[in-house]
C-alpha cells in the first residue's frame, strides 16, 4: 500500500513573485519535486518587474493574495465569520498579537492588519489541507504565519535571512517566533548564531541550517577566454544604500587608473537608481545601467562577465553570488556576515573589507592582470557552489524538515549542537 501523500505547506512571502527573491522560487519548485507539495502564498502583488520571466509568471498565477482577498467585502466577512467560529483559537491569536506587539499606536495599527492578514491566511490554508505554514524572513511576514497558525491550529517554521530581520530582532521578537516554531530554517552559520544569541537555550535545536540555492545547470562553468583589453566586472542586486556602489564607483575610477580597459555592468533597479547615475557620471562609458533583468536574462549576463563584485555594507548569504560563482566567475565581496562561509578567500574569490575603497581597488585590479586565477577561481567557486548550494538538494533536506524526518542534525549527517 503507497504511503499517503504530505499535506501541503503554505508558503508565505510579502511580495511574490520579486526578482530579488528568485531563491524562493527555485526552492518551492525543489521541495515539491521532493514530494512536499507548496500553495505559495503572498501578502501582496508584485510589480512588473517581478513577473519579467517566465517562471515568475508560471509562479504568479498559482500564488494567492492576502490583500487582493481583502478588497472583496464578501470575502473578507467569510474570513471573520470563519475566525469567531473557532473563538478559542481567535482569541488565543488576539493575545498573542497584543503580547508581541511593539510600542507605539503606529506598531498597534500594524499589528491589527497583521491579525486580518492571518485570518484570511489561516481561512485559506485550512481551505486547501494545509498541514503546515512556511514564512521567508522573520519580520511582519513571520508575524502573519505564526498569527494564522494560531488561529488555524498548525505548526509553523520560517527562514531566517538577514540582514534586515536581524537588525530589529526585538522589535519582531524573534526569541518568540523562534520559541513558538516548528523548526527555524537559518540560512547560515552566522544566522544560526544571530538566532542563538536571541533564543532561549532551549530552543537552539531548533535552528537548523538550510542554505539558499540555485540550479548549477542554469549556469554555463565554462567560460569563453578573454579578448581584447576590456575586463568586464558586473554588480547585480538592488540599488540601495546597503548595497555600497558608491564605494565600488570610487574604486573602479582609481584601478582604471591602471587599467583603462575596466568596464562596469550594473543589473538592477532600485531606490537609489537616480543618484547612483549621477555619481557614475563622471566615469562615462565605463558604468552601464542594464535595469532589472529577469532570472535567465541574468544568467545570460553573468556568463558575459570577468568578474562579479559585490560591495555591501550587510547582507545575508548573496545569491547573487552563488549564481555567479556558478557560472565560472570569481567574486569580489565584502566581510558581512555568512558572505565568507561562501566565498573562500583566496580559492573562490577576494573578500574586502566593508567600505574600503583602497581594498577593493586593489582586489578589482588584481583579478584584471590575473585571466589564468580568475579562471581557476572561478572553476573552484563552480564546485563549491555544486557541493553546497545545489536547491535540489537543500529543498530535498527542507522536506525532510517539513516531514519531520531530520531528527537532530544541522544540516544532513551532520548532528545540530
Amino acid at each position: 500500500m503507497a504511503e499517503p501523500s504530505p499535506r501541503p505547506i503554505a508558503y508565505l512571502t510579502a511580495v511574490f513573485p520579486a526578482l530579488s527573491h528568485t531563491f524562493i522560487l527555485r526552492e518551492i519548485d525543489a521541495v515539491e519535486a521532493a514530494g512536499v507539495p507548496v500553495r505559495p502564498v503572498s501578502v501582496r502583488e508584485p510589480d512588473a518587474q517581478g513577473t519579467l520571466g517566465p517562471d515568475e509568471q508560471r509562479m504568479r498565477g498559482r500564488t494567492h493574495y492576502l490583500l487582493r482577498t481583502a478588497r472583496n467585502p464578501l470575502a473578507l466577512l467569510a474570513a471573520a465569520g470563519w475566525a469567531l467560529g473557532r473563538p478559542g483559537r481567535f482569541l488565543s491569536a488576539i493575545g498573542l498579537a497584543w503580547s508581541i506587539r511593539p510600542a507605539g499606536l503606529r506598531a498597534l495599527v500594524y499589528q491589527l492588519i497583521y491579525l486580518v492578514e492571518a485570518m484570511l491566511l489561516a481561512r485559506h490554508a485550512r481551505a486547501e489541507g494545509c498541514g503546515h505554514i512556511h514564512s521567508h524572513f522573520a519580520n511582519s511576514s513571520t508575524t502573519v504565519a505564526m498569527l494564522a497558525a494560531r488561529m488555524a491550529g498548525l505548526p509553523y517554521s520560517f527562514t531566517l535571512h538577514g540582514p534586515s530581520d536581524l537588525f530589529e530582532a526585538r522589535y519582531w521578537r524573534l526569541d518568540r517566533k523562534i520559541a513558538g516554531a516548528d523548526f527555524v530554517a537559518c540560512i547560515s552559520h552566522f544566522a544560526r548564531s544571530q538566532a542563538m544569541l536571541n533564543a532561549d537555550i532551549a530552543d537552539w535545536p531548533k535552528l537548523r541550517i538550510v542554505h539558499c540555492g540555485v540550479v548549477p545547470a542554469t549556469y554555463a562553468g565554462d567560460r569563453p577566454p578573454p579578448t581584447g583589453d576590456r575586463i568586464e566586472c558586473i554588480f547585480v542586486g538592488r540599488l540601495a544604500a546597503v548595497k555600497g556602489l558608491p564605494v565600488l564607483f570610487e574604486a573602479l575610477a582609481a584601478a582604471r587608473e591602471d587599467q583603462p580597459g575596466l568596464h562596469l555592468s550594473i543589473v538592477g533597479d532600485g531606490p537609489d537608481r537616480a543618484m547612483l547615475t549621477r555619481l557614475a557620471a563622471p566615469l562615462g562609458g565605463a558604468v552601464t545601467f542594464a535595469g532589472a533583468l529577469s532570472q535567465h536574462q541574468v544568467a545570460e549576463a553573468l556568463q558575459e562577465a570577468d568578474m562579479m563584485v559585490l560591495p555591501s555594507f550587510a547582507e545575508g548569504v548573496p545569491v547573487v553570488l552563488m549564481e555567479a560563482l556558478a557560472s565560472g566567475l570569481p567574486a569580489i565581496a565584502t566581510r558581512v556576515a555568512g558572505v565568507p562561509e561562501l566565498v573562500d578567500h583566496e580559492v573562490s574569490g577576494l573578500i574586502v573589507a566593508p567600505g574600503d575603497v583602497a581594498g577593493l581597488r586593489d582586489a578589482i585590479l588584481r583579478l584584471a592582470v590575473d585571466p589564468a586565477g580568475r579562471a581557476r577561481m572561478g572553476q573552484a567557486g563552480r564546485e563549491r557552489v555544486v557541493a553546497d548550494y545545489d536547491i535540489a538538494r537543500e529543498g530535498a533536506w527542507l522536506a525532510h524538515l517539513f516531514r519531520g524526518e531530520a531528527g537532530t542534525a544541522l544540516r544532513p549527517g551532520k548532528a545540530a549542537s
